[in-house]
């Protein structure tokens, strides 16, 4: 077949004008064909010329959308087929490649992501969330069948884990064999489209998970792609010394290769530009800033931090609406520091320093050993003089895995539906919605999901008839802090004042917000009711009851105990005001100013 001279800038295959173009980069091979269907796979039909820096590329008037395809690469006397690093689609992930485009009709959507102090993230995975039996994975379509459920409950962005090409059917995602392919098992690339569209017509946003500190490590075409390697490593898309060694294998991509961060950059890009996703949320980042993830005396890896930079670079560019979210894990300000500072520029990063203290002072099973003045650090924490440059939660997919359990379950093992237990991980779910910070729910804690996180399992909806007060209570306390609820304003502002610390009594209560928007939370992290509690208030306001998190209008296990507004009265000029409040154990109480 007669290669074409007219070749289409790019890289993978590209569709033009009745063309298509196939560009690899490949530097050590001596010759590369494309084989496929619209050759009959014929080997040497098709022959790619020599760009210049290893890149080759041909052009043919014979493949079209639909075909499939792979290269065949010629290095020292062996013959390689590899499926192309950049196929956008892939039959399965130990398949052949797909020629195809990503002009989706997303027709007239205009949608954009809430400012990041309005921001509720819900994390789900696709696998699982609306899984309908265990013979099926979940699909995109399947999420899609439960947008309204999360739009009613408030929610106006999810953050999908990966939904790279993996090997199988079933994972968490985060062993991307094709970066730039949608697994085929939850939707391809159609199934991707339709989500986010559905989504934003919903006013719902999509963050995507991606994986950029290690690939595979199965199924990877990626592996000695053009057949060369060192110290039998992973060739040219990969270090081949020391600095390969992940705890995912030996590979990590080869951050100091021009072209390989060209690569990470251009996938990530993909999610904004192809699929009109609102924000990339990178796993460990930590995996690519330093060999050993930052674990004790660490070698710093300055390559993959000018990997990171550069790709946010460009993103708050060319696109600064796009939220760029680190899993770091170290609390490094360097990573949301802005570029111009010094630092790595994510607009924020999973807070370590929330989760941590306060699922630690949650499940400490002795009301006596509760140290609150762990929850005052981690409401208080600020990432980068920015209290939304960080994501905080209770719950995420590492959270309730790997040995960890939802909060319920570790609050009260085998015992999950336990009043206690529903109480007190409702106690984490209103820290995470009224602290500073963009707060972050995972699929099912709404209706106090149990079971540990399994890419195997979908998640039990049976649960949310059970308890669809709970489920209610949750509702409120997103609306109140996206501000569908008028009166909050206190919640997305950035001031955070603690008011009360007891840690004999185990009560805590803090202020959100500035002047005339405060938002008063007092919180019980004790099993003894309070019926006259005594709080020191700065100035006398009219402070309203709002929400009741142990109410019996939630569940009917709650407290019978009755909560009304809090007498306010000054003893005198010389002393400051005070309150006197009704706290059944194991509450949350939220006021604001009549």
């Amino acid at each position: 077949m007669e290669t074409i001279i007219k070749r289409s800038p790019g890289m993978g295959c590209i569709i033009n004008e009745g063309l298509t173009t196939f560009r690899v980069w490949a530097p050590n091979a001596e010759k590369i064909f494309v084989t496929g269907t619209f050759n009959e796979w014929n080997d040497h039909d098709l022959e790619l010329k020599h760009e210049e820096n290893g890149y080759w590329a041909g052009t043919t008037d014979k493949a079209k959308q639909g075909d499939e395809y792979k290269y065949v690469i010629h290095n020292n006397g062996e013959t390689f087929y590899r499926n192309d690093p950049y196929a956008f689609e892939l039959t399965n992930s130990d398949g052949n490649s797909v020629i195809r485009d990503l002009n989706f009709d997303f027709g007239d959507d205009q949608y954009q992501l809430p400012s990041f102090n309005q921001l509720v993230i819900y994390e789900l995975h696709v696998g699982t969330f609306n899984r309908k039996s265990a013979d099926t994975v979940g699909t995109f379509e399947d999420v899609i069948e439960k947008l309204d459920y999360l739009k009613n409950l408030g929610i106006n962005c999810i953050e999908l884990l990966p939904v790279a090409e993996f090997p199988g059917g079933e994972s968490w995602g985060y062993n991307p064999a094709h970066p730039f392919a949608i697994e085929q098992d939850y939707g391809g690339p159609n199934g991707l489209a339709n989500l986010v569209k559905a989504a934003h017509h919903r006013g719902i946003g999509v963050i995507m998970d991606v994986v950029y500190n290690h690939f595979g490590p199965s199924d990877m075409d990626l592996w000695q792609f053009d057949g060369w390697s060192q110290n039998d490593k992973g060739g040219i898309y990969f270090y081949n010394d020391h600095r390969s060694s992940t705890p995912w294998g030996d590979t990590r991509p080869d951050y100091g290769r021009e072209e390989v961060r060209q690569y990470l950059r251009d996938n990530a890009l993909m999610w904004i530009e192809k699929y009109r996703c609102d924000g990339l949320r990178m796993d460990a980042t930590s995996y690519i800033r330093f060999e050993g993830g930052g674990l004790g005396e660490d070698t710093a890896i300055e390559e993959g931090n000018q990997m990171m930079r550069e790709i946010n670079a460009e993103i708050q560019e060319k696109y600064p609406h796009i939220i760029t979210i680190a899993e770091d894990l170290k609390g490094h300000d360097m990573v949301t520091d802005t570029i111009e500072n010094g630092g790595i520029g994510y607009g924020s990063q999973w807070d370590m320093n929330f989760v941590h203290p306060v699922r630690e002072v949650l499940t400490d099973t002795h009301d006596d050993s509760r140290d609150l003045e762990k929850i005052a650090g981690a409401l208080q924490f600020v990432q980068s003089n920015d209290a939304f440059k960080r994501v905080i939660y209770t719950e995420s997919h590492d959270e309730v895995a790997n040995g960890k359990a939802r909060v319920p379950e570790e609050v009260q093992p085998g015992d999950a539906e336990s009043t206690y237990a529903k109480k007190r991980a409702l106690l984490g779910i209103v820290l995470t919605l009224t602290a500073p910070g963009i707060p972050m729910l995972f699929q099912g804690q709404e209706f106090m999901e149990d079971s540990y996180f399994q890419d195997t399992v979908e998640l039990n909806w049976e649960k949310l008839e059970r308890h669809k007060g709970i489920s209610r209570l949750v509702s409120d306390l997103i609306k109140l802090r996206t501000g569908e609820i008028e009166g909050y304003d206190g919640l997305r502002q950035q001031a955070i004042e603690i008011i009360h610390l007891n840690n004999d009594s185990k009560v805590l209560a803090y202020l959100r917000g500035e002047e005339n928007s405060k938002v008063l939370i007092v919180i019980n992290f004790s099993n003894t009711d309070y019926t006259e509690y005594n709080l020191s208030l700065e100035e006398l306001s009219n402070w309203k009851l709002r929400l009741n998190t142990v109410a019996k209008e939630y569940d009917d296990d709650f407290s019978e105990m009755e909560v009304h507004d809090p007498e306010i009265h000054a003893e005198n000029l010389e002393e400051a005001n005070m309150g006197t409040f009704e706290i059944p154990g194991y509450s949350a109480l939220i006021f604001t100013q009549g």
